[in-house]
């Protein structure tokens, strides 16, 4: 039994080291590490069978990509002012446009308006836009939703716009110009106003 239970401590040993035995006095066998008697003889050790740790270990799956944030919705956003097909008399070509949404706006959106296809101006917090000098005709009005990389999240469908630019000659035929009103209405010109007649003096008759 002693003689079994050195042999398992015997192929316990690290494959590197050195192990001897020998005959003690009592005539047991021993083994030992270390050549402590001179009659010792050292034992020459298979190679160990350990199994040994593969070179690399597999990679781990990859972490599945975080899913992109989905971009804020609207449920409504829609021109107030002016109404579809709107028909807008203005001698100067001037108009303000009003938008709502639903709910308001995110924080990093802006309103934009699109006149005709074109953005005018860059986008803001106000839905309020003021135009000055449209050409008169028909147009197309948009107002869209842009976040704070400028990407369209909402956007109106483009209703017409008709604007009727009134000439001075229309104004003045539809308000004639009266005497004292000569250069303080526009279409009433000091240039336009026609010649006082003189009076020719009273002359007694001799």
């Amino acid at each position: 039994m002693r003689n079994m239970l050195l042999c398992f401590l015997l192929f316990a040993l690290p494959a590197a080291a050195e192990v001897y035995t020998y005959i003690d006095a009592e005539g047991n066998r021993v083994f030992t590490d270390k050549p402590t008697q001179g009659n010792a003889e050292r034992i020459q050790l298979a190679p160990s069978n350990a199994m040994s740790a593969p070179g690399s270990a597999p990679p781990p799956p990859p972490l599945a990509a975080p899913a992109s944030t989905p971009m804020l919705a609207y449920q409504m956003l829609r021109i107030l002012v002016p109404q579809p097909d709107a028909t807008i008399r203005d001698s100067a070509g001037n108009l303000i446009v009003t938008a709502t949404s639903e709910p308001g706006l995110h924080p990093g959106h802006g309103y934009r308006l699109l006149l005709d296809g074109q953005a005018v101006g860059d986008a803001g917090r106000s839905p309020v836009f003021p135009l000055e000098n449209i050409d008169r005709g028909t147009h197309q009005l948009a107002v869209e939703i842009v976040d704070a990389q400028g990407r369209t999240v909402e956007r109106t469908p483009s209703q017409p716009l008709h604007m009727l630019r009134i000439s001075l000659a229309q104004k003045r035929t539809a308000n004639p110009c009266k005497k004292d009103e000569y250069g303080v209405r526009p279409e009433c010109p000091l240039k336009d106003k026609p010649v006082e007649k003189k009076d020719i003096p009273f002359v007694p008759f001799i």
